[in-house]
């Protein structure tokens, strides 16, 4: 396991998403923030698509970013043309490489596909492009097609490789297994590009990177197909955090790169979202308070302040006697434990009864009537 680094698709696989559309401006913000976070790769749409989405691209080309910029192309000629006259350097080709794509969706034979990536490789290279291919539904392709194509790549000079789990089919252990063996067959570094149809993208992007993929593509807040991508938060997170490895991405730009995503896709995230969710710091459980207010690496890996975010101390049913007297010191008093669990009762009891209550209202109540609350 070493070093890694990220291919952002928010402005491509991202704007995929059922119902997703990005304005010219938006995709600009987008792109700036993305290279201000320090993420080397954006890849940033499909000219084939038309010349609204050729502008979009020479648009973001012009910013002059640190993030390279890459275009996303299918395997066919018309395709290569019109991203090397966009003028970018970075060109990404995509063939499906499965058998229910290749005879089922593309009614082609594989040695169609060997023979149309080779051409399609050729031209991008003739056209001064740097190349990276990518594998479609990879992880359901018979394995031996699937070394012969990236030895193919290898041949013909490509700088890198895609392996797409593009309909969730792998888990952890079966990604680090199948990565591991790529890479003791092709000398390339390789992209690992997973969806979430399961829920497991993060897990499967970290265990490529524990098996040796030098590059991982992914978006913000997940955003992609169906139920989305690899998530760029988690990616970034979870690779400083549990894989232990560091980079100099900018983590205090997550939350308002997540929110401006948010906005501009109209996709709500989940409260719980994991890393930019608004109440992932939230802590209402009386173990879970009593342990973080002793010390907050009990419940928590890493500090909320790394992101610009702060930690909450929730009173609920489940607030024990830690969290109340937190609660009141805040309010500016002090208060006995035997008074603190009475605090605790009246509490379950009227949520009980009426499933809410202006928590304030009665805390502030309660401390001016107990004689034994000593002002703070």
């Amino acid at each position: 396991m070493g070093k890694f680094n990220i291919i952002d698709t928010t402005l491509r696989d991202g704007e995929q998403t059922a119902g997703v559309v990005f304005t010219l401006k938006e995709k600009i913000v987008i792109a700036k923030e993305l290279d201000k976070l320090g993420i080397e790769i954006i890849e940033a749409g499909i000219p084939a698509m038309g010349i609204e989405e050729i502008n979009g691209i020479k648009a973001l080309l012009n910013l002059k970013l640190k993030s390279e910029i890459m275009t996303w192309n299918r395997i066919v000629e018309e395709d290569i043309q019109k991203s090397l006259d966009c003028g970018v350097k970075f060109i990404h080709m995509s063939a499906p490489v499965s058998d229910i794509h290749i005879y089922k969706k593309l009614n082609k034979t594989k040695e169609w596909v060997l023979e149309q990536t080779k051409k399609c490789i050729k031209l991008a290279i003739d056209g001064g492009a740097i190349v990276s291919l990518g594998a479609e539904d990879a992880s359901r392709a018979d394995f031996n097609f699937l070394i012969e194509f990236y030895t193919l790549a290898k041949d013909s000079g490509v700088s890198r490789i895609r392996y797409a789990d593009t309909v969730s089919c792998l888990d952890p252990i079966s990604t680090y297994e199948i990565i591991k063996k790529i890479k003791e067959k092709i000398d390339l570094p390789i992209d690992f590009h997973g969806h979430n149809d399961f829920g497991s993208a993060t897990g499967n992007s970290l265990a490529a990177i524990k098996a040796g993929a030098e590059y991982i593509s992914c978006s913000i807040n997940g955003l992609g197909e169906r139920a989305g991508n690899t998530s760029l938060e988690e990616i970034i997170m979870g690779t400083k955090y549990v894989l232990g490895i560091e980079k100099d991405y900018k983590l205090k730009k997550l939350i308002k790169i997540s929110e401006l995503v948010e906005e501009y896709s109209g996709k709500k995230i989940s409260d719980t979202k994991p890393i930019v969710g608004k109440e992932v710091f939230s802590h209402e459980s009386g173990i879970h308070v009593d342990g973080i207010l002793k010390n907050k690496n009990t419940y928590e890996l890493f500090n909320p302040k790394d992101i610009g975010r702060t930690r909450k101390i929730i009173i609920g049913k489940h607030t024990g006697i830690a969290g109340i007297v937190n609660k009141f010191k805040e309010l500016g008093y002090e208060i006995e434990h035997n008074q603190a669990r009475e605090v605790v009762n009246m509490i379950r009891k009227e949520l009980d009864i009426n499933k809410e209550l202006d928590i304030n209202y009665l805390l502030n109540n309660y401390s001016k009537g107990l004689n034994k609350i000593v002002g703070g």
